[in-house]
């Protein structure tokens, strides 16, 4: 059911203009994809989404818009150059690569899923008495499979942290991971890939490398003194920034969820060294809120402390979204500490230091990061959204049941005919409601297969004009999720409009 729900939100997304393969008449280029029409509208809506909750919401966040070039020593400095790799496994049958570590963490999936298999039959037999909480640590089944969970963890982590390896190695042979695609255990040593795309910034000057980001944090911290001052901040502050990546996946699959190319969504909060742990914790419960905000299935998310900490953090953890194909990290949030101003005022000469005016000192900030992939929270959306209703007698209909904020078109404007007038008058009301929605206008095919298009991208209002409309200045307001159907005055839709679709209603939820 999965795998079938996987392929039809694919094949849904390129019929319906929200995602192409790009460089498609080329026979496309592996791993990187294009928005069509429908598409850049949901993109655009889920990052407004973003900003007006990170920046609009608090009065110490303010933006940014780094540069996608930057001075090659920021990268030294970060240690992305020296540091920026994952291990790297090939199976010798397939010809296929795979990331080792996450090999070994779908592997462990498997405990998991039984563990909430084991939870659900629980909570099926014994209803409202059901301790979920005791059940867990009490349940001699899920004891073992979370024992076994954790001396994966453990073993995986040394081998990772003390950099050898071949005990990644190992422990795939141990466990008889095999290959996803062959089903063979014939293995090649595991090694590290670094995932930085190198270039050059003159044709001329040889030695002027400079690398594409591989994350935007670093604009972030680069500036952050000049955002400081310019803006008079005082901490804690933080500083959001959208914009493009660039990662060489080792495995880049599973449609826009792993890419070469890909959007983040960042912010980094500066804080008092000491109080980073609090803020942690905030923006860990705050972001997940975020989320659940949207109406997705508050079971579908969970938290996932990292294994191994990336050089720079004391505390990581992700928020995870059960996709199709299994749980996987949407957003993470990590207590940073000061490496990266650090780092910085050691490699540029340059002091990064925050002047407190409370205690008269020089101090660098410690930093907690939230940063989500807009890409893959567009696949989110689609995946919990996409639905296929059985409307009686034979009939369905596929439904893209996205939160109506985010959807690409507010409401779609329908004349019955392309005649007796009713173009022109829907004309009129096209155009009066341009001005504060995203509209839709259609008059070709029967109403029906208008309404069902408008469904499948995910439309929450379809307002249809009949020949009654030029008599009594009433037209058809349908709504997408329920399909009701009422006559309203035309000047009535603003108004109607705005309660149904409104991003302060959505951002309302966050306050």
């Amino acid at each position: 059911m999965s795998e079938e729900l996987f392929k039809n939100v694919i094949s849904h997304a390129k019929e319906y203009g929200f995602v192409f393969p790009s460089s498609e008449i080329y026979d496309g280029l592996a791993a990187v994809y294009d928005y069509g029409q429908n598409g850049v509208e949901l993109k655009n809506n889920i990052r407004e989404y973003w900003w007006k909750s990170m920046v609009q919401l608090h009065d110490n966040i303010v933006g940014l818009d780094a540069s996608i070039f930057m001075a090659p020593k920021v990268w030294k400095a970060s240690g992305h150059v020296d540091g920026f790799s994952d291990p790297m496994i090939d199976n010798k049958d397939s010809k296929k690569r795979y990331r080792a570590d996450v090999l070994i963490e779908d592997y462990q999936e498997k405990y998991r899923v039984k563990n909430l298999k084991e939870i659900n039959k629980a909570k099926k037999r014994f209803g409202d008495d059901f301790d979920e909480a005791q059940f867990i640590a009490t349940n001699p089944n899920i004891k073992r499979n979370n024992q076994k969970i954790e001396d994966i963890d453990a073993r995986l982590k040394e081998g990772l942290e003390s950099g050898e390896l071949q005990k990644v190695k190992e422990l795939i042979d141990e466990l008889g991971i095999a290959c996803p695609v062959s089903g063979s255990k014939n293995w090649t040593e595991v090694r590290q890939f670094n995932l930085m795309y190198s270039t050059q910034m003159s044709a001329t000057d040889g030695e002027s490398q400079i690398y594409l980001r591989p994350e935007t944090a670093q604009g972030i911290f680069v500036n952050y003194l000049n955002v400081q001052k310019t803006g008079r901040m005082k901490l804690p502050f933080g500083i959001a920034q959208t914009g493009k990546a660039f990662r060489n996946e080792i495995v880049a699959r599973q449609f826009i969820m792993r890419m070469k190319e890909f959007e983040q969504m960042e912010m980094q909060f500066f804080v008092q060294p000491g109080t980073e742990m609090k803020w942690y914790e905030y923006w860990k419960e705050h972001r997940l809120k975020w989320h659940k905000n949207l109406g997705t299935n508050p079971e579908k998310y969970r938290y996932h402390d990292h294994v191994k900490l990336a050089h720079y953090a004391n505390a990581a953890v992700d928020i995870e979204y059960d996709f199709p194909f299994g749980f996987k990290e949407v957003e993470g949030i990590h207590s940073r500490t000061d490496f990266d101003l650090q780092q910085h005022e050691e490699f540029s000469g340059k002091k990064q230091r925050y002047f407190d005016n409370e205690t008269n000192e020089n101090i660098i900030p410690y930093v907690v990061e939230t940063s989500i992939g807009l890409d893959r929270m567009f696949l989110v959306l689609m995946s919990n959204s996409l639905q296929e209703e059985d409307l009686g007698e034979g009939k369905t209909r596929t439904v893209l049941k996205l939160p109506a904020a985010l959807a690409p078109f507010q409401c779609a404007i329908l004349p019955v005919v392309k005649k007796d007038g009713l173009p022109e008058l829907a004309h009129e009301i096209f155009k009066d409601l341009k001005l504060d929605f995203n509209c839709y206008y259609e008059e070709k095919d029967s109403i029906g297969k208008r309404y069902r298009r408008q469904d499948a991208i995910g439309t929450p209002i379809c307002i249809t004009v009949d020949h009654e409309s030029l008599e009594d200045s009433e037209v058809t307001i349908r709504f997408r999720d329920s399909m009701e159907q009422r006559r309203v005055k035309i000047e009535e839709l603003s108004s109607i409009i705005s309660k149904e679709v409104s991003m302060k209603a959505l951002l309302k939820g966050l306050v």
